[in-house]
Parts: structure tokens; C-alpha cells; sequence
């Protein structure tokens, strides 16, 4: 685990920028703290922070040139295969100086060049330098669980891990407005774009070969649709949960190797409940870490972290915080964000990465569950609407009652009813537009009314809707329930929640192992029928099932929360000179220009209202946004 960057010049002016290689790689320190290295030759520079997990010793350190002196790679990422792949390397004659994975990847690499990504169980972004060609090969892991971004112009290609470094070469900063007004909706910017507008994101699943001034990509790695192709006479329910459990002991396993401690994030959930008890078979009191809310009981789930290890006698660490102890990280958490990210719950997770790190240097989590086998209330949601069951259209008749009930996210009563009118709304639209507006916090009118003239021209509705239809390409009117979550994979699954792990973990030097990605159980879970994994009572129904006698009974049938931090009431106290007098401030949003006074001012009030809806959720991307503008714009 690492931090990755470098350069491709096309021609003397690109090769200049070369110089900020090794400002760029001192800025992806805190991904990397163990050591550091740079590689350039001719018009290539490569850049490598290192997080030491295999092989600590200097045998591992990055770059890694191979014995001829021909190959150069840098590597961020762990291949949890890679003894297996070393050993059959070893048998056709390839011998080894280091006990790291990273030399297997090179040496692989060397032997079948792209064809190397199809071998690989792992989540990685790598780069390997060809110095007789001149040619660079790039590749991003299949889930996209590390990063990869990279800026293209006629003198030159960069790529790093995280956009600061990519800052650091003086790339240019032009904001990309249909970006901002997708961020302005979800609270975080789907790839390939970012919030600026010559950079991308390179898409998991998917390399980039560079050589010479030609620069391709091609996908290596698409998940299977095969579940519509499942009939009756295939395995039984039943066998599918023994198949299931085979297959996350496995995953779990291979996931358990490294030479630095190493721990797994305990929440209380089903998810990251079923990891814990599978590493458990393996490790002896394996230290465990929860976080828990003492101001707010309604997100708290510690008691039932507490059973699950108590069950499995792990060493668990409890990170009991207050409010104060969550305001007191804020800014620091904002200061690593180095593109606009607002999904509020990353703050818990900074916070929880900061302590774990004081103990272990790897953590395994439960993340991926959700989205591969249908967690979330907009799940249930869905498959109710779909339905179309007596229940569905008593909440459909009743929606002018839920539009005129107050509703918040932080509190059951608000929440519920939040929930119902959202639902009702659902009913009304096709598939497509039902899961944008499941996934979103505002309207698209919403949203454009928030940019100013100028900012919203610049918001070309065309490429808007181009963007849009992108993301939602998978969803069929009437298709399987399975596109629901296929879309969730492509869209909130890399986006989202891997982002939100990656960045503040990685602040901290943590790096984080997801056992439910291994893609050999996002493959199989992609081949079963949707009733396998919910019903009209049950989300995540085949794991729940399949661990059911492994877990506590109390884990089941309770609200799913997940984590939560209480941004109403901060807005109402401590961040309201923020909003008032600083960042949302009459005179500094008009001498910006991107964003509409009057809408500002609207979204203020109503904060401050008995009605405030998800509007603390849309302010605080407003937060998030201004303060990485006065930063890095």
C-alpha cells in the first residue's frame, strides 16, 4: 500500500514539468511514510511513496527496477496471490531477490505484459516503465478500490494516486462545472471526471498503454451480468450459502498475510460481524476496533460490536467519541480532501483510521457488502416498488402527507417519514430516474438554481444528461432488480464509499483490506437471482442466512444506521459562523461567482427552520466545496 506518481513527457516543454516530480511525491507521504523513491529516465519520471506491509525490508522498496535494468515499476496496492503466481514463475525459471509482491507483479508483467491483469487477485494501480520501447503500461485494480488519476495535454501524461500530487506539476485548474452540479446532487463526482476539467479518473477494471504519443486504454475486467441466465436446476439456496461462505473464508484468508500487525473494523453490522468471525479461525484474539457515538445513542451500535466480540474473544478497542471529539478532526479531515468529497460519514472514518493506525497498520472492513448483495434502504425501497404490494400504495396515497411532516436524518420519527416521501416520489418515476433521485440529496433543478448565470451556461445541460445516462446505461425499464445493483457497483461502490475509505485511511498510513470485492464473490454473487439477496422483509438476505448460527441473534432484524455525524446541530452551533460569516457569506459568494445568492440564502433559512429535510446534507457539500476552492482554486 502506497503512493504512486509520475510522468510521460511527448516532447522537451512536457519533459520541463518533470521537475515537480519530486514535489509531487513528498505530498503523498502521509499514503507512504515508510520511504521514499523516484525513478526518471529520458522523457520518463516515476514516483513512489511507501506504506511497508510484505516484505519491510529494503529488498521492497519502489521503484523496482528488474535484473536487466530494462523494466521500472511503481506499485500501490497489495497482490494477495502473489505466492501462488511467485511459484509458478519460479517453475518456468524466473528467480527472485525480494519476498515482496511487488517484484512478483514486475516479473509477471515481464512474462505475459497485459495479460498479467487477468492472474492478479488483489486491488492495486500500478505503473511499469518499458525503457527499451519507451513505453509506460497503467492499470487500476477490477473494483477500483485504489485510485488513479491522471492529466493528458499535447506535451505530456501524469498520473498519481491522490489530485494534490497531480497539483504539485502545475496542472491546469479549470473547474468543471457539470461535475460541480453532479457534485452538487451526490455529495461526491462519478468517474472518469473530476472536478477538473482536464483530469480523469482512471475506471477499475481498465489499463492505459502510452508509447511514443499514442495513448490507449482498453478494459481488462467487467463484472458478469450472468444472473439472468439462472435457472431452477442450478445450485440450491441452501448450497449457494455453503458456496458463499467457501468463498469469503477464502477471500478472508489471503487477506489475513502481512509482516506488520494487523486488525479488522468491528461496527456492529452484519458485514463487517461475518469478516471478524472468519479471520477469527485464523488469529487469535485478533484486535478489533469500533467506534461509538456517546452524545448520539441513535447512531451508536457498539453494544452489538461488543457481542460479536465477546463471541469471537477478540482484543477490542473501543473508540468511544463525543461531538467535541469529532468537531476537533473536522478541519484536518478537510484538509486532506483534496477534491470535493462530502460524504459525512468520511469524518468517522478519519477518526477511526487515526486510532486503528496506533495499533495495527492493516484493518479489514466489511465494505462492498452493500452494494454486491443489496444493503441499503433504497434497496428495500426498490424491490417494494417494484412489488407494487398494498403496502407501496398506501405510502404512494398518503405522499402529501409525508411532503407536509417535518423530516430529518437525525431522528427516527423525522427519518422515517423522510424516507416515506422519498419513496412515494419513487413511485411516480421510471427506473432510471428513480434510482438518480435514491442516490441523490437534491434535484437537478435544485442543484443548476444553485449556480449563478455564468457558472450554470458553463453547466452544459447536453453533456449533463450525456453524463447522466452514462451512469444509469445498465437500468432496463422492468429489468432485473440485479441492474439496481450493477449500477450501484459502477456508480456508489468506486465513487463513494472506496473513495471515502481510500482517502482517510490512507491520511493515516492505513491501509484497508475489503475480503467481499475479492472479484471471485462479486463474480459469483453477480451470476444469482435477486430474490437470493432480498425480499420484501430481508436485505442481504443470503448473508445473513449463511451466517446466521455464526453470529449473535441480536445483530438481526434491527435498523441499519451506519455511520453518521451530527452536521444539524453543528450548523446550528459551532459551523454556523462558518456559514454566516465566512464560507456561505453574502460578499464572498458574490466576489466568487459560481454561486446564486438568493438560493444560498434560501438553503440558510432553511436550515434554521422545524422543517429541514436533507438540507444540512446539500450545505455541508457547499462547506466542503468552498473550502477546497479558497484552497486549491
Amino acid at each position: 500500500m502506497c503512493g504512486i506518481t509520475g510522468i510521460y513527457a511527448f516532447n522537451e516543454i512536457g519533459r520541463f514539468f518533470s521537475i515537480n516530480l519530486f514535489a509531487a511525491n513528498d505530498i503523498l507521504a502521509q499514503r507512504g511514510p515508510d520511504s521514499q523513491g523516484t525513478f526518471t529516465h529520458g522523457y520518463v519520471g516515476l514516483g513512489h511513496r511507501r506504506l511497508s506491509i510484505i516484505d519491510t525490508s529494503s529488498d521492497g522498496r519502489q521503484p523496482m527496477t528488474d535484473e536487466s535494468g530494462r523494466y521500472t515499476i511503481v506499485f500501490n496496492g497489495e497482490i494477495f496471490n502473489f505466492l501462488e503466481l511467485r511459484q509458478q514463475l519460479e517453475a518456468k525459471g524466473h528467480t527472485f531477490k525480494s519476498g515482496s509482491d511487488t517484484e512478483v507483479l514486475l516479473k509477471l508483467y515481464i512474462y505475459e505484459r497485459e495479460n498479467c491483469l487477468k492472474h492478479l487477485n488483489g486491488f492495486f494501480a500500478f505503473a511499469i516503465y518499458d525503457q527499451e520501447k519507451g513505453s509506460l503500461f497503467i492499470a487500476r485494480d477490477r473494483m477500483g478500490i485504489k485510485p488513479l488519476l491522471y492529466f493528458q495535454d499535447e506535451d505530456k501524461l501524469i498520473f498519481a494516486s491522490e489530485m494534490k500530487a497531480m497539483i504539485a506539476f502545475g496542472i491546469s485548474k479549470e473547474v468543471d462545472y457539470v461535475s460541480l452540479q453532479q457534485f452538487l446532487q451526490l455529495n461526491y463526482i462519478p468517474a472518469p471526471h473530476t472536478i477538473f476539467k482536464h483530469v480523469r479518473k482512471l475506471l477499475p477494471g481498465y489499463y492505459m498503454y502510452i508509447e511514443g504519443k499514442t495513448v490507449t486504454q482498453k478494459q481488462y475486467y467487467q463484472i458478469p451480468q450472468t444472473y439472468h441466465r439462472w435457472t431452477a436446476n442450478q445450485l440450491s439456496y441452501e448450497k449457494v450459502q455453503e458456496k458463499l461462505v467457501e468463498l469469503l473464508d477464502e477471500s478472508v484468508r489471503k487477506r489475513l498475510i502481512a509482516d506488520v500487525p494487523l486488525g479488522a473494523f468491528l461496527s456492529g453490522g452484519i458485514d463487517s460481524s461475518v469478516i471478524v468471525a472468519l479471520a477469527s479461525q485464523y488469529t487469535s484474539h485478533l484486535n478489533t476496533f469500533s467506534i461509538g457515538y456517546r452524545d448520539e445513542p441513535f447512531f451508536d451500535e457498539t453494544k452489538y460490536a461488543n457481542l460479536v466480540a465477546k463471541k469471537y474473544k477478540t482484543n477490542h478497542t473501543v473508540f468511544s467519541l463525543s461531538n467535541d471529539d469529532l468537531y476537533e478532526h473536522l478541519f484536518d479531515m478537510l484538509d486532506y480532501t483534496d477534491e470535493p468529497f462530502a460524504d459525512s460519514s468520511a469524518l468517522a472514518v478519519y477518526i477511526l483510521s487515526k486510532r486503528t493506525k496506533k495499533r495495527v497498520t492493516v484493518a479489514l472492513s466489511g465494505d462492498g457488502a452493500d452494494e454486491v448483495f443489496s444493503g441499503y434502504n433504497k434497496h428495500l425501497g426498490e424491490y417494494r416498488i417494484r412489488e407494487r404490494g398494498l403496502l407501496a400504495g398506501a405510502v404512494q396515497a398518503l405522499q402529501p402527507v409525508w411532503n407536509a411532516l417535518p423530516k430529518s436524518r437525525n431522528s427516527v420519527i423525522g427519518n422515517k417519514v423522510r424516507q416515506l416521501q422519498k419513496f412515494a416520489e419513487g413511485m411516480q418515476k421510471s427506473d432510471q430516474e428513480r434510482y438518480w433521485r435514491f442516490c441523490t440529496f437534491a434535484r437537478e433543478e435544485q442543484a443548476r438554481s444553485l449556480l449563478s448565470q455564468p457558472s450554470a451556461v458553463l453547466a452544459d445541460e447536453q453533456e449533463f444528461e450525456e453524463r447522466k445516462n452514462q451512469i444509469l446505461r445498465f437500468l432496463e425499464e422492468g429489468g432485473d432488480f440485479n441492474e439496481f445493483l450493477y449500477t450501484d457497483m459502477h456508480l456508489v461502490l468506486p465513487n463513494d464509499m472506496l473513495t471515502k475509505v481510500d482517502l482517510m485511511s490512507m491520511a493515516h498510513g492505513l491501509e484497508v483490506r475489503v475480503p467481499f470485492l475479492d472479484y471471485t464473490i462479486v463474480d459469483f454473487a453477480f451470476s444469482l437471482p435477486a430474490e437470493f439477496k432480498i425480499d420484501g422483509r430481508m436485505k442481504k438476505r443470503i448473508v445473513q442466512d449463511a451466517f446466521r448460527s455464526r453470529l449473535p441473534k441480536e445483530l438481526y432484524n434491527r435498523p441499519k444506521h451506519g455511520f453518521e455525524v451530527p452536521l444539524l446541530k453543528w450548523m446550528r452551533n459551532e459551523l454556523q459562523p462558518l456559514i454566516s460569516n465566512d464560507l456561505l457569506k453574502d460578499d464572498f459568494i458574490e466576489q466568487q461567482g459560481i454561486f446564486n445568492i438568493d438560493e444560498i440564502r434560501n438553503l440558510k433559512e432553511k436550515l434554521f427552520s422545524s422543517n429541514p429535510e436533507d438540507v444540512h446534507a446539500r450545505i455541508w457539500g457547499l462547506l466542503v466545496f468552498q473550502y477546497w476552492w479558497k484552497k486549491y482554486v
